[in-house]
């Protein structure tokens, strides 16, 4: 064995030769890989080529691998790296449907305030009240306005001053008999400000009701009928007439009682009058005593829905309306304390005690109102 000259601390790498104690260089300080018997004569060592040689290129020491190679450890950053990408693709893409959505629910929010405002869509079903106004007082004054009238009815008796409801485009007006009741000439008075003269079409006296048709008219916006019968005492309803010749009043109020018997007048000589027609607030009667003056000989009585939405002489013929916007009935009656004890008619005005003709009784009642048959 011959010796070399080194420094000391270099170990330079050689091939191994000898047995035991005269190999050279000295055994590893740990258990070397086992090799892999493939077969008589053949070793191959883990990560090397067969008979301890390398299957791979050069490394630095000429190629010679006879020393065991340590076991390759798992590529654990390498994962890592590769997992952090997939990891973020998810993460935006999760981010992303989460943006989309709420940009997509903005947007939808956008375009249904922006119908609403428009007014072509969003209505309550069968009424123009928008669903961002419906259940307010202002809603429905706003969506239902248009559909009252003022009707003005001279006489031989003189003028009286009554409202009513419009239920076709072309001009068919329901009011009360008395307002129009023995009337020579008949003019409404949109809440537009314009005037139409009307006919006469059929009258109710019985349940004191008339249909009236403008001359002339086309295009006019419609109320919607509603159902009276699902009405409970409570409810709130809003009233619009024309009190003492104030037209388009808005009033509001609660249903106070349900079915009540009221007795009305059915000729045209006692009638709700306005100032300067020398009548009396209309009269009725209720619970066996007469109210606002005399009912005279000839009487109908009706079930009657009850409110404490104020009512003023004017507002006969006019609409009680729930907050959907749809008429629920046609105010008739109210109780004025003052004119009870014969007092001018100028000063009374409403305690609270109004009624109206339900809803149910007028579509019950129009094709006999529209065949002209009057009673």
């Amino acid at each position: 064995m011959t010796e070399s000259q080194r420094p000391s601390g270099e170990y330079p790498m050689y091939p191994s030769y000898g047995n035991g104690d005269a190999a050279y260089p000295p055994p590893p300080s740990y258990r070397p890989a086992q090799p892999i018997a493939t077969g008589p004569g053949t070793t191959v060592w883990p990560g090397g080529g067969a008979d301890g040689h390398s299957g791979g290129g050069d490394d630095g020491y000429g190629g010679f691998h006879g020393l065991p190679q340590p076991a390759p450890q798992p590529p654990a950053r390498g994962r890592r790296r590769v997992g952090r990408p997939v990891a973020l693709l998810t993460a935006v893409a999760v981010a992303a449907a989460v943006v989309g959505g709420v940009t997509a629910t903005a947007i939808g929010q956008f375009t249904d305030s922006g119908s609403s405002g428009s007014g072509t869509s969003s209505a309550v079903s069968g009424t123009t009240v928008s669903q961002s106004s419906a259940g307010t007082v202002a809603g429905v004054a706003q969506a239902v306005s248009p559909t009252i009238v003022e009707i003005g009815a001279s006489s031989n008796m003189g003028e009286s001053t009554g409202s009513g409801v419009i239920i076709t485009s072309d001009g068919e007006i329901v009011t009360n008999n008395h307002v129009i009741a023995g009337a020579s000439t008949i003019k409404v008075t949109l809440n537009t400000g314009k005037t139409y003269t009307a006919k006469v079409v059929g009258t109710d006296a019985d349940k004191d009701l008339a249909l009236i048709k403008l001359e002339g008219a086309s295009g006019l916006k419609t109320a919607t009928l509603g159902d009276s019968s699902s009405l409970k005492v409570g409810d709130q309803v809003v009233a619009i007439g024309s009190p003492e010749g104030l037209t388009g009043t808005v009033t509001s109020g609660i249903v106070s009682a349900l079915n009540r018997d009221v007795t009305v007048a059915k000729d045209g000589d006692s009638g709700q009058g306005q100032q300067g027609g020398g009548r009396s607030d209309w009269p009725f009667e209720f619970g066996g005593q007469q109210f606002n003056g005399d009912t005279g000989d000839s009487t109908t009585t009706y079930k009657a829905i009850q409110t404490d939405a104020s009512l003023n002489p004017g507002n006969s013929g006019g609409a009680l309306i729930n907050m959907n916007g749809e008429i629920i009935g046609i105010n008739s009656a109210m109780y004025s304390a003052s004119s009870s004890d014969g007092s001018n008619s100028s000063s009374a005005g409403s305690v609270g005690l109004g009624f109206a003709i339900p809803v149910n009784t007028l579509k019950a009642d129009l094709d006999t109102l529209r065949s002209g048959n009057s009673s």
